[in-house]
């Protein structure tokens, strides 16, 4: 007997336990999550990457769901550890879901997702900057502001890319209707706000003539210098002149004071020639080395240093004088762009912003080190930044880091305050919780009008519920689950002909696929063996 003769018999169309991930899971898609087109990262309604969540009592959606993600309306923090395969991406991938759900039945009290997952580039361009060599962890010196410099670049992006055409990543957010004409009619304070968010953090703006777009769409005044300097610099040099002519042609001044009167029309000339002197010159070297600041401290942000001298030539000299950019190691500046996009996101019925950050062992330079991980995620566990007034972070992270946390010192623990952080120390499912899971799986592969049939009707008799039950409970986790009985239906095809038209699994097939996947399952722990 085949696979598919098995299926056939039983109107299962699909094989409900072939996916391994949950990005890439149609059947998962199908219970919990549904991305159409980009993914599940949208946070909108009736768009191209809608996130479609079914009901909360879900199976597919885990029992400590609930204490992960908290109340959207107040956002706050949560801190899980998970095994690979233990279901951390379908969270992530629920969250947005959920997220979707509640924008669209509370218009005005919107959550703004910034999906901090893709980590490749921003960790290439950190290594880059680092300047470090060869096989050294080029991660020892990351800071708290790397991370919220490059949560900041996402979220600033998800909002120029709903405002301006052009590039599509990262997603942009939702705005509503016209997002261009309301921006237009925000108060000076946010458009101002929003000019230098995208200044700063810009990602796709590699010469700064982005800044002019928004600039002219906001409708501020531009040039980088004040409309009284623009008037001098074009028009300081006629007074000079004017008063030059009339002392030597028409007023007939001789001695004292038409030497008086030259001596006053050159000063005007060189206030005038001194004037352009420090447009031209003085203002453009303090605008290169602020820009050339600001691009260091940018250790995360993907951006060349000539898009920040672009964008900020065309701001007003009054920002480059006041302590507002990034141009150290102090968060103090970092939390005030926070404030900023929050201040934003407000005027387009956005109440909150909610981090979520996981797959942070994919990276190319980490390739799942833990050594790596550690300095990368540790800068993050501040009870300062994870309790940001109005923002939620949820850090999805490897089981591997828990094992490098309970070896830190009292002080860390003091710092990170993790007793607030609605922690979960292991992302662990019973037996029961994946029987539940499977037979959903099962169901959702099935014609919605074929006769209703549970995960043990694929057994034979002398099989009970317990038995099945149990045997997922050695398994642990969903992916492991899903092979477990990829397994059986596998080895029980390969042990039955098909005119013995026997389609129910045995007990001692169960018994035996049990043994070697919890021995499988009990070796990949170890570290003894691959997956």
């Amino acid at each position: 007997m085949n696979l598919s003769q098995f299926f056939e018999h039983w109107s299962i169309v699909e094989n409900p336990f072939r996916g391994e991930e949950a990005r890439n899971d149609s059947i998962f898609a199908r219970m919990g999550v549904h991305p159409r087109g980009s993914v599940e990262h949208e946070d909108s309604a009736g768009v191209p990457g809608e996130v479609v969540m079914t009901r909360p009592s879900s199976p597919s959606v885990h029992s400590d769901f609930d204490k992960i993600i908290g109340e959207l309306d107040q956002p706050s923090t949560s801190i899980v550890f998970g095994e690979k395969g233990s279901g951390k991406t379908a969270i992530r991938l629920q969250i947005a879901g959920r997220i979707a759900q509640h924008n669209r039945d509370h218009p005005s009290r919107r959550v703004f997702l910034i999906p901090y997952d893709d980590l490749n580039k921003h960790l290439d361009h950190f290594k880059q900057r680092s300047g470090v060599k060869g096989d050294k962890n080029p991660f020892e010196k990351m800071r708290l502001v790397d991370h919220m410099d490059a949560m900041l670049s996402v979220g600033v992006g998800r909002v120029l890319n709903a405002l301006l055409p052009g590039p599509t990543s990262p997603v942009p957010a939702s705005l509503g209707e016209q997002p261009a004409k309301r921006a237009r009619r925000l108060p000076a304070s946010i458009r101002r706000d929003l000019l230098l968010l995208q200044a700063v953090y810009d990602t796709n703006d590699p010469s700064g003539a982005r800044t002019g777009r928004l600039r002219h769409l906001l409708k501020l005044s531009g040039g980088g210098m004040g409309l009284l300097v623009q008037i001098g610099i074009w028009s300081g040099w006629i007074p000079g002149v004017a008063l030059f002519f009339w002392g030597t042609l028409f007023s007939g001044f001789d001695g004292v004071l038409a030497t008086t009167v030259d001596i006053g029309s050159a000063v005007l000339l060189l206030l005038w020639m001194a004037l352009l002197v420090k447009v031209s010159v003085i203002d453009r070297m303090m605008i290169g080395r602020v820009a050339a600041k600001v691009a260091k401290q940018m250790r995360m942000v993907p951006r060349a240093h000539g898009g920040y001298l672009g964008s900020l030539r065309r701001l007003n000299r009054s920002v480059i004088h006041a302590d507002v950019l990034p141009t150290s190691d102090s968060d103090e500046q970092r939390y005030a762009m926070f404030a900023r996009l929050q201040r934003v996101i407000a005027e387009f019925g956005f109440t909150g912003i909610l981090v979520v950050i996981d797959r942070v062992d994919e990276p190319t330079l980490v390739n799942g080190d833990a050594d790596r991980m550690r300095p990368i995620i540790w800068p993050m566990l501040n009870n300062k930044f994870l309790q940001l007034d109005g923002v939620g972070i949820k850090m999805l992270l490897p089981i591997e880091l828990r094992h490098a946390l309970f070896k830190e010192s009292s002080a860390f623990f003091q710092e990170a305050r993790l007793d607030k952080q609605n922690l979960v120390k292991r992302l662990s499912w019973t037996g029961a919780m994946l029987y539940d899971l499977c037979s959903t799986r099962l169901s959702v592969c099935r014609p919605a009008n074929a006769e209703r049939i549970g995960l043990i009707n694929l057994f034979s008799e002398e099989v009970t519920r317990s038995d099945v039950v149990e045997a997922l409970n050695y398994m642990q986790q969903p992916r492991d689950a899903f092979k477990f009985l990829y397994r059986c239906f596998n080895e029980h095809c390969s042990t039955v002909t098909a005119d013995e038209n026997s389609w129910r699994i045995a007990k001692y097939t169960l018994e035996h696929v049990r043994k070697e996947e919890a021995e499988r399952v009990m070796q990949l722990q170890r570290g003894i063996r691959p997956a």
